[in-house]
C-alpha cells in the first residue's frame, strides 16, 4: 500500500510565516506577508535533503542541540556559483521551522523521513573511508573530521575510517579484507589515492568474477561498490573533472545523497608487467619525462612539477614511435565537436544502452562486450601513425583542473566507452610552448598543424625497428647504475619518500641517473643552454595517472563504465537558481 506523503501547513521561520508543502518529490516553502500575498518560493527535491532533526540544531562548525517541542531543523543542498570554477559549489543549507503544535511538528518530521526513505533508496548507510595524511598540504585528517564526518553523522551514515601509513595500503586492504556490509569506499586525498583505491576495487571485482586482469582480451566486470572522492591533494583532477569544483563539502554532499556517475577506465598492458589503470592521463614523452624528472626533486614538494616541466621543456625532446589506434564511431561524438560532458550528458546516456544492452543479466553483458572487442581486435579498422612525437597522451575524461579549466581534451566524455588520443608531433619549441599554454586558456589546443586528436576504443604504442634493442641496452645500463646507487647510503628522505613502496623507490633511484644518453637523437640541438641541455634518452616512460610505468611499448583498451563515483557530472552554472 502506497503511503500518502503529501502534507501542507503554515510554518514559521523566526517571525515570518511560510506556507510549506511536501508533495512527495519536493519540499517547498513560500513566505506569506500580512496581506497573504505570496513571495519567493524555495523548492528543494526530497532527494537533496541531507537530514532533519527535532529541535533547534546546529551542525557546523560544531554540533549543538536545543530540544524544543514545536521546532524542527531541515538541512538541504544549496547551490552557488563557484567563481572561476566551471561547476557549481554545493553548500550546506539549514532552515529552522516552528509549528503551531508538537503534534504538527511530529507529523512533519515523520512525513519528511518517509519521503527520504521512499525517494532516495540509493543513499549509502555504511562507508569505508581511507585518509591519506601525506597528500597535498597534509590536511586530509582535518578536512575529514571537521567538514565531512559531521555531515555523514547527520545523514545517518556510519564510517569505518583507516588512516593510511604506507603506499598501497588501501589497495591491499580492498584486495584482501572482507568488504561485506559496505555500500561504498571513500578516499580522502588526491589523484594518487583515488588511483590506489580504483586499482584495489577493480582487482577485487575481477578476482571474485574469476577473471584475469592481465588478459587484454578479457572484458572486465564493473565494480559494484561506488567510490567517493573528498579532495585533499595537490591537483585533484579526477574530482574536478567529475564534479566541476574541488570542494570537500560539495563532494561530501554528493556522497550523502547517493549520486552515481559511471566512469570509463583504460587498462594499460605490457607483456612483462602487471596491468595498470588510468582515467585522467596516460602520457608518453613530455608528460612521462616531467614525472620522472620530478622524482629527483621530491624535496621541493608540489613545486617540483613546475620546475621539472620547465627543465623538460627546455631540453626540447622528441621520441620515435608508432601509434596504432582503433577509431570510435565518429557519428556518435567527436573530440572536436566543442561540446562538454555535463550532468545528464545525452552521449553518455545513449552509450549506457549501447555498452550494456542486457543490463539485467551480467553474464550477457560480459559475453556481449567480449565478443564486440574480439571483433574489434582484427587489424581491419586500425589506423597507424609513425614519426617523432613530443608527447603521446590518452585520457578518458577532459582531465580539467583549476590550472587547466578545460583540460587535456575539453570535449571528452566520462562514460561513453571511448577515450581521446592526442598526438603531438615533433615541432619547433615555440610551437610546443603555444600548445602547452593553450591548456590554461579557452583557445583550441588542437588547432595546430602538428597536433592530432582522435576518439578511440583502443590503441597501441610501439618502437620502430631497431629502437627496441637500443632501449634494452639502456635498461641494462641503468640496472647496473641502479645497483651502484643502492650500495651508497640514502640520507635526508622525508616522511613521504619513506612511505613509498620499494618499486616506487626503485623508480626514484632509476631517475637519478635518468637513462643512458644516446647521441643523434634529434636533427637539431636545443635552442637553449643550461643544466637541462643534456643528450636525450633513447626512449621515454609512461605517466599513468601520476605513476611511472618504466617501459615504452604499451597496449591500451577502454572499459566502458567500469567504476561508479558518488558524483553526477559537472552541473552547468545556468542551473544555479539559489
Amino acid at each position: 500500500m502506497e503511503i500518502d506523503l503529501r502534507l501542507e501547513s503554515s510554518l514559521w521561520v523566526g517571525k515570518k510565516r511560510y506556507q510549506a508543502v511536501l508533495t512527495g518529490w519536493y519540499f517547498q516553502w513560500t513566505e506569506v506577508d500580512k496581506n497573504n500575498r505570496e513571495k519567493k518560493t524555495t523548492s528543494v527535491p526530497v532527494s537533496e535533503l541531507i537530514g532533519l532533526e527535532k529541535g533547534q540544531v546546529e551542525i557546523l562548525p560544531c554540533k549543538s542541540v536545543e530540544d524544543t517541542d514545536k521546532d524542527f531543523t531541515v538541512f538541504y543542498v544549496k547551490r552557488s556559483s563557484s567563481g572561476g570554477s566551471y561547476g557549481l559549489l554545493w553548500l550546506f543549507g539549514r532552515i529552522q521551522f516552528s509549528c503551531a503544535s508538537r503534534a504538527l511538528r511530529d507529523q512533519w518530521t515523520s512525513h519528511l523521513r518517509a519521503a527520504l526513505k521512499t525517494h532516495s533508496p540509493s543513499r549509502p548507510h555504511r562507508l569505508l573511508v581511507f585518509i591519506n595524511p601525506y597528500g597535498g598540504k597534509k590536511k586530509g585528517r582535518h578536512i575529514y573530521h571537521s567538514l565531512v564526518a559531521p555531515l555523514f553523522e547527520l545523514a545517518g551514515i556510519t564510517s569505518h575510517v583507516i588512516v593510511t601509513e604506507r603506499a598501497n595500503q588501501a589497495r591491499d586492504h580492498l584486495l584482501k579484507k572482507d568488504l561485506s556490509g559496505f555500500d561504498g569506499v571513500v578516499c580522502v586525498g588526491g589523484d594518487g589515492m583515488f588511483s590506489e583505491i580504483m586499482h584495489g576495487m577493480i582487482g577485487r571485482t575481477q578476482q571474485e568474477a574469476g577473471l584475469s586482469e592481465n588478459d587484454l582480451n578479457v572484458t572486465l566486470q564493473p565494480c559494484h561498490l561506488h567510490i567517493g572522492i573528498i579532495p585533499a591533494g595537490s591537483t585533484d583532477c579526477v574530482c574536478f573533472a567529475t564534479v566541476g569544483v574541488n570542494d570537500p563539502v560539495t563532494s561530501a554532499l554528493h556522497i550523502i545523497i547517493g549520486d552515481s556517475q559511471p566512469l570509463d577506465v583504460c587498462s594499460a598492458h605490457h607483456p612483462t608487467e602487471p596491468v595498470r589503470y588510468s582515467v585522467s592521463l596516460l602520457g608518453y614523452g613530455f608528460y612521462g619525462d616531467v614525472l620522472a624528472e620530478s622524482e629527483r626533486h621530491r624535496w621541493m614538494g608540489p613545486l617540483r612539477y613546475d620546475f621539472s616541466g620547465a627543465m623538460v621543456y627546455l631540453s626540447s625532446r622528441s621520441y620515435a614511435g608508432v601509434v596504432h589506434y582503433l577509431p570510435a564511431d565518429p557519428l556518435l561524438s567527436s573530440p572536436r565537436d566543442n561540446t562538454r560532458c555535463l550532468s545528464g550528458c545525452s552521449v553518455c546516456s545513449k552509450s549506457t544502452k549501447r555498452l550494456f544492452p542486457h543490463s539485467t543479466v551480467s553474464e550477457s553483458v560480459h559475453s556481449f562486450q567480449s565478443s564486440q572487442y574480439r571483433s574489434d581486435r582484427s587489424e581491419a579498422g586500425w589506423v597507424s601513425v609513425a614519426g617523432r612525437f613530443r608527447c603521446v597522451s590518452f585520457t578518458c575524461m577532459s582531465s580539467s583542473c583549476p590550472r587547466s579549466p578545460l583540460g587535456l581534451s575539453p570535449s571528452a566524455h566520462l562514460a561513453d566507452g571511448t577515450g581521446d588520443l592526442i598526438l603531438v608531433l615533433e615541432s619547433h619549441p615555440l610551437g610546443f610552448l603555444k600548445f602547452l599554454h593553450r591548456h590554461t586558456s579557452s583557445e583550441d589546443q588542437f588547432d595546430l598543424p602538428f597536433v592530432e586528436v582522435h576518439r578511440v576504443k583502443a590503441f597501441r604504442f610501439s618502437l620502430p625497428s631497431g629502437e627496441e634493442e637500443d632501449s634494452l641496452e639502456d635498461m641494462e645500463s641503468e640496472a647496473a647504475r641502479e645497483r651502484e646507487n643502492q650500495e651508497s647510503p640514502q640520507c635526508g628522505m622525508d616522511s613521504e619518500t619513506k612511505s613509498r613502496t620499494g618499486s616506487e623507490q626503485q623508480l626514484t633511484d632509476r631517475t637519478k641517473g635518468w637513462y643512458k644518453p644516446r647521441g643523434d637523437w634529434s636533427r637539431e640541438k636545443s635552442l637553449f643552454c643550461g643544466p637541462c641541455c643534456t643528450e636525450a634518452p633513447a626512449v621515454s616512460v609512461w605517466n599513468c595517472d601520476g605513476e611511472i610505468l618504466p617501459f615504452s611499448e604499451i597496449q591500451g583498451r577502454v572499459h566502458g563504465q567500469l567504476v561508479h563515483l558518488y558524483a553526477r557530472g559537472i552541473e552547468d552554472k545556468a542551473a544555479c537558481v539559489d
